[in-house]
């Protein structure tokens, strides 16, 4: 007799089949809202599904502004614990998932540097590198042979600069975007982005780089 039994991974539903052979029929697409409802209910098997979607995500964000393995592996642990304490508080108002996230991850990078009262030097050739999502000119300039030069740069910029860059160049976020992470309207957030490509565009333009703005 032939009977169906479920099995659950991250992301999805594979089933299988108990005459001897399995079988993949099918994976459910990911409805994130869906998927929210259930988390804020206590469903740990969707938060599990958020964390696949976003963990890589938030911890390279982690690691690019701390500069530290260890120390961006404890920050996106803490990121997720408050993400799961405080899920039921959040509720779509304009501001997406993945923004609440990084909103979350940002102050704690905040109070990282604060407690420390320091500039973290990022090891460049240690810096992980997120798969591209689209063709982005900024995304390509960072990803091109000269990203050492470039991150060089920005990795002297105040610590506000850096994360603007980072969100824009590496998660090739919207000025909106940034600006709800950032606790700024859009309009601060471009004029401070232009601010910051004016103070680097003469070293851009002393190694043959260029940066073009919005």
């Amino acid at each position: 007799m032939l009977y169906w039994m479920q099995l659950l991974k991250p992301g999805g539903v594979v089933w299988y089949k108990s005459a001897g052979k399995a079988y993949y029929l099918s994976e459910p697409e990911y409805h994130e809202e869906e998927v929210l409802a259930r988390a804020s209910r206590g469903d740990r098997e969707a938060f599990g599904q958020l964390y696949e979607r976003y963990a890589e995500r938030i911890f390279n964000y982690v690691y690019y502004r701390t500069g530290n393995l260890h120390d961006a592996e404890d920050l996106t642990a803490r990121v997720f614990q408050r993400a799961m304490n405080h899920i039921r508080k959040y509720t779509d108002r304009g501001v997406p998932f993945s923004a609440w996230l990084y909103r979350i991850a940002h102050n704690l990078v905040a109070n990282w540097h604060r407690d420390r009262s320091r500039k973290q030097e990022i090891p460049i050739d240690d810096l992980p590198i997120l798969p591209a999502r689209g063709d982005h000119p900024e995304r390509n300039l960072v990803r091109s042979q000269e990203q050492d030069a470039l991150l060089r740069m920005i990795r002297t910029l105040p610590p506000e600069r850096q994360n603007l860059l980072i969100l824009k160049f590496v998660e090739d976020m919207s000025n909106a975007e940034i600006g709800r992470i950032m606790g700024r309207s859009e309009g601060a957030v471009k004029s401070l982005y232009h601010r910051t490509l004016l103070a680097l565009r003469d070293q851009l333009e002393d190694q043959n780089l260029s940066l073009e703005g919005e």
